[in-house]
């Protein structure tokens, strides 16, 4: 029997809200926004794919992951090493192989080979990590940063060491980045809504019941882990092509912690509140760095002490975490006719899924 446009409209209204909403400040920036501001919010889309990235994995699976960073390094050197012309390689990345020396692909080639790199990568180490439980499962996943963050900051001849690799294309912009966020957005929901993203869930409410149900705990938690691997990949390839220079102390701790408060804020249940979070957060770094810069009163310049915004961003998530634990959207979802609307499928799109 056919579904209802109602139904399917409630069933697609949190990823077609929220793509919309991100599109309406695409526009406004596009027409108004200066520079600086489009860089910004070019940054924020970018964000946002890695946030939706980590919540298609720790939304879902209720596991705190420390080292999906490494995915979005592994995205960002894969396009480098596909994109940067290949006189610059010849003398920068001399332990290249041959045929990578000589190659050179447009932006929109080696952004999906990116991600389907990361998203093979964790598909090795997942499947050993994925087998841990709670704070062993989450510890692994830090001590995979810290082994990827090594390796690319004293491989000189392959990564470039500790230097910066130069001449990745600058090609992002406002709308490449919308695209981007557009992407992650509807691969995260379209995964939350898949029969594995609902069995997924179950194991994280209900591990014991899940288990005895017939869920394979490990084999969707691996699945997770390979599909959040490949949207933070994508991201980390935009993320080059961004800043146009790759260095691995952009995808260490960091990045790690912003990114982390970022799904926290908003709601680590929700990818409203993934998006959300990934908003409001921007929103303050952007302030914090003006008011480190310095501003103007009565002609006095004030200005604060650099690294305030990863103090104030710190403590901002304590508090969040006192008083909202469920995030700023309480892990529930966007939709047109009214929000928050609780994260839930109706029940004949549920019933389908399960059959």
């Amino acid at each position: 029997m056919p579904q209802r446009p109602s139904v399917i409209w409630r069933t697609i209204a949190t990823p077609v809200v929220l793509i919309v909403a991100l599109l309406a400040i695409a526009a406004l920036t596009y027409q108004f926004g200066s520079r600086a501001f489009n860089r910004t919010v070019v940054e924020m889309f970018i964000n946002i794919m890695v946030v939706a990235g980590l919540y298609v994995f720790v939304g879902n699976s209720g596991l705190l992951s420390f080292g999906h960073i490494s995915f979005m390094c592994l995205g960002a050197y894969v396009t480098a090493w596909l994109t940067i012309p290949p006189m610059m390689k010849s003398v920068t990345l001399k332990g290249l192989p041959a045929w990578l020396l000589h190659t050179q692909l447009p932006m929109w080639v080696a952004t999906p080979i990116s991600g389907v790199f990361a998203a093979l990568f964790a598909l090795i180490v997942g499947r050993v990590i994925m087998r841990l439980s709670g704070i062993a499962a989450s510890i692994a996943t830090f001590g995979l940063l810290g082994v990827v963050n090594n390796v690319y900051s004293n491989w000189d001849s392959v990564t470039g060491g500790q230097g910066s690799i130069v001449g990745t294309p600058a090609t992002m912009n406002v709308w490449i980045g919308w695209l981007g966020a557009a992407v992650a957005i509807a691969i995260a929901y379209l995964y939350a809504i898949s029969r594995s993203g609902l069995a997924l869930r179950a194991t994280r409410d209900e591990a014991v019941a899940a288990s005895a149900s017939g869920i394979d705990i490990v084999r969707e938690r691996l699945i997770a882990f390979v599909v959040s691997a490949f949207v933070i990949g994508l991201a980390g390839a935009l993320y080059a092509h961004f800043l146009s220079i790759v260095n691995p102390g952009s995808f260490y701790l960091r990045t790690t912690f912003i990114t982390l408060s970022m799904l926290v804020v908003g709601g680590m249940y929700s990818l409203s509140g993934a998006v959300a979070g990934v908003v409001v957060i921007s929103a303050l770094i952007e302030m914090f760095r003006d008011l480190e810069r310095g501003v103007s009163l009565g002609g006095l310049t004030i200005a604060l002490p650099n690294g305030v915004q990863e103090i104030a961003i710190g403590i901002i998530t304590i508090v969040i975490l006192m008083y909202l634990p469920t995030g700023l959207t309480r892990n529930r979802e966007l939709s047109w006719r009214g929000w928050p609307l609780e994260r839930r499928l109706p029940r004949p799109v549920q019933t389908a899924l399960r059959n």
